[in-house]
């Protein structure tokens, strides 16, 4: 998690080129990922990870910190419902977990491990989710 070591820099300064300020007309979901990428990353929390990756911001900065806490609790409620962090970590595009595939290899051994009761009770179609984040992150092996 080398990525990590960057803990007092903003994704404005470690994702070039910096964001201009948003536009008056933007939604409050724009505006917010706007001032996200001015707050240090030891500063994000979990509800703050849970802005940026569906947005797909800065991913090899993001996924890191994400991943580090989902290594220690993987169901964490970051602002939705228990599991919701999760969820939206392994529901990024292949393409990025291809540049960490020793996170992604970590996160898989997590995964692995939650009761399936616990995974069954995860909202809608959350088990296919896991499932097929496990199956594509194992083939990066």
């Amino acid at each position: 998690m080398d990525r990590l070591l960057h803990l007092d820099r903003t994704l404005d300064e470690l994702d070039p080129p910096r964001w201009a300020p948003p536009a008056s007309d933007v939604t409050p979901l724009i505006r917010r990922v706007h001032e996200l990428r001015r707050i240090p990353l030891g500063e994000l929390g979990p509800a703050e990870l849970r802005t940026l990756i569906p947005q797909q911001v800065a991913l090899p900065y993001v996924l890191p910190l994400a991943v580090r806490l989902l290594l220690e609790e993987p169901l964490i409620d970051a602002y939705f419902y228990e599991g919701d962090l999760l969820l939206v970590t392994v529901n990024v595009p292949a393409a990025a977990w291809s540049l960490l595939p020793d996170l992604g290899a970590r996160l898989c051994t997590v995964i692995a491990a939650l009761p399936k009761a616990v995974v069954n009770g995860l909202p809608g179609a959350s088990a296919e989710e896991l499932a097929r984040f496990v199956a594509r992150t194992g083939s990066l092996r």
